[in-house]
């Protein structure tokens, strides 16, 4: 009951404003509990922020349409998506109670009952990931973090886009290292991929949707296929 306790107060609620850019009229409003003991990492980092832009703008496309997010973490993205009329699924590493626990917590904030949270790792073929619906956006704020899960993350996305040719991978990543390309390592996955100009979604920006996020970071966006679809 204490560690409960505990970690509660360590539980901080952000909010963030999501405006048309035309139309400031047109907004929408997510809140994300953000658990603040490092040993979560359960915040919200720059990508996050920039593919939650990226769902806002192109929310047209994603009414009816099922959504994955993987690694969700906090879920600002996928939450996005759930409040624009998608039907979403919130998944973060099985290993990670923890984490899937605050996507609730997220869900719960937002009054969205009917985001399913699942547990799935990287790399592996799990019962969660086979029973998985056919989907249409898988989303991925920051999953190239660790340069040793990248060939488990690509592993995770390229059967997913196989077993559902029609769908689209759109991810953000911050360029912390010279010493690899995510573009290189996709096309080695046969996956093709397509830079996607901040500006072109209003992104290119210190501060987005009320936050002082993304800051001076250099989060690049793209999107994803299978080759062969």
């Amino acid at each position: 009951m204490e560690n409960r306790a505990t970690e509660m107060s360590n539980i901080v609620q952000k909010s963030f404003t999501f405006e048309e850019y035309e139309d400031p009229k047109q907004s929408l409003n997510v809140s994300i509990p953000e658990v603040l003991d490092p040993q979560y990492g359960m915040h919200v980092w720059p990508c996050a922020v920039v593919l939650a832009q990226y769902v806002w703008t192109h929310r047209e496309e994603l009414t009816h349409k099922t959504v994955l997010e993987l690694g969700a973490g906090v879920s600002l993205p996928g939450v996005v998506a759930a409040k624009c009329g998608a039907q979403v699924i919130l998944s973060d590493s099985a290993e990670l109670p923890l984490c899937l626990e605050n996507c609730r917590r997220t869900c719960e904030v937002n009054e969205l009952p009917n985001v399913l949270v699942v547990g799935i790792t990287w790399g592996e073929v799990s019962p969660d990931l086979l029973l998985l619906p056919p989907l249409d956006i898988i989303l991925g704020s920051d999953v190239f973090y660790e340069p040793e899960d990248f060939e488990n993350v690509l592993m995770t996305i390229s059967f997913l886009l196989r077993k559902n040719p029609k769908a689209q991978f759109w991810t953000t990543y911050q360029e912390r290292s010279a010493d690899w390309s995510i573009e290189a390592l996709l096309h080695k996955w046969n996956l093709k991929c397509l830079n996607i100009p901040l500006e072109k979604f209003h992104a290119n920006k210190d501060q987005l949707a009320g936050s002082t996020l993304p800051g001076s970071h250099t989060v690049q966006m793209i999107i994803t296929e299978d080759k062969e679809s």
